[in-house]
């Protein structure tokens, strides 16, 4: 920074006004410092910065599958959105309770300023855990009301908008695919929408219409389907609670000579990268990913820069819009 300085002919303070774009510096100082800062090819030591706040300028990000549509889709906003305010990330991959547990805990160890933990294991019943001395985001539906930031999913009502679309389009027998529904869980909240859009429509909730599965991937969803069509389940519309599985639905409808979506619409949800290239393209349920990311990483900032008393904390559940393609006949 010396240098800089005499090179622009300037002090060192109006090197570093200028470097933290201080306002009070004049134009043509500024363009003289920022000149010779290229021509010294002088670039700011972040890890010094940071060291000198008693801090790592790196986020931790855990999340249960690395390799989900979904959850990549939401790595790649909160990448994004940290790179935008000089910080960086670093994933880990949790999948189970224990190792959310593990990253809550151990995260101040890995020298991450603060955490958004996606909390896919985790429940109601470990709220008190999230008392962490370090900042934490929590990501997610089955932790509300905790000690610590929150930011959710439009779950339930995106879902009654999914299954009302499909009623406005003529079905009236409309399955679900979702999976296993225990305590609060996405599953267990897409199927209250989903539950809500047939009663505002007057149509009859058939336990048989709501097929659960083990796995809400391709693979599962069209082994799904084959076996809903050998059965002869009578059925004209498929609300399903991923993309993933709607995509797979679609395969496994078109292996049993179903066409989509003359004689099936389908409907998916979380508008990954692949539903507009599928074939048919798939009508879903655009849960902003970017502006939940956002929200999450300017949360844990916050929480992070916060140096007087804990304020209150904040649940925030975000927007979304339907996306309506081919597979429902758009």
């Amino acid at each position: 920074m010396q240098d800089v300085a005499k090179a622009a002919g300037v002090s060192p303070m109006t090197v570093s006004n200028v470097i933290n774009d201080h306002p009070n510096v004049r134009p043509s100082t500024r363009a003289k410092v920022l000149e010779a800062m290229a021509r010294l090819d002088y670039r700011v030591n972040v890890a010094a910065r940071n060291l000198s706040k008693g801090r790592t300028g790196v986020i931790g990000l855990a999340v249960p599958e690395v390799n989900s549509a979904y959850y990549g889709r939401l790595a790649v906003g909160i990448i994004a959105a940290a790179e935008r305010r000089g910080l960086r990330v670093s994933i880990e991959q949790t999948a189970s309770r224990e190792n959310e547990l593990d990253a809550l805990s151990l995260s101040r160890n890995h020298q991450y300023d603060g955490l958004i933990l996606s909390a896919a294991g985790m429940s109601q019943a470990d709220a008190e855990r999230l008392k962490v001395e370090h900042p934490v985001v929590v990501l997610g539906d089955r932790i509300f009301g905790g000690p610590v930031d929150h930011v959710a999913m439009p779950n339930l009502e995106a879902s009654r908008v999914a299954a009302r679309h499909l009623v406005e389009r003529g079905c009236r027998r409309i399955a679900i695919m979702c999976g296993a529904v225990e305590e609060v869980n996405p599953s267990s909240l897409r199927l209250t929408g989903y539950r809500q859009a047939l009663e505002d429509a007057d149509l009859p909730a058939d336990p048989g219409l709501i097929q659960q599965v083990g796995r809400l991937d391709m693979r599962e969803g069209a082994r799904r389907a084959r076996e809903m069509t050998q059965s002869g389940l009578d059925f004209d519309g498929v609300f399903c609670v991923t993309d993933s599985l709607a995509m797979g639905v679609i395969r496994g409808l078109a292996d049993a000579g179903i066409r989509v979506p003359d004689q099936v619409k389908v409907i998916g949800f979380d508008n990954v990268s692949d539903s507009e290239f599928f074939i048919p393209s798939l009508s879903t349920i655009d849960p902003d990913h970017d502006g939940m990311a956002e929200r999450a990483v300017d949360l844990l900032i916050r929480r992070i820069e916060q140096t007087g008393p804990s304020t209150r904390h904040r649940d925030f559940i975000g927007d979304f819009s339907l996306v309506i393609r081919e597979s429902t006949g758009g």
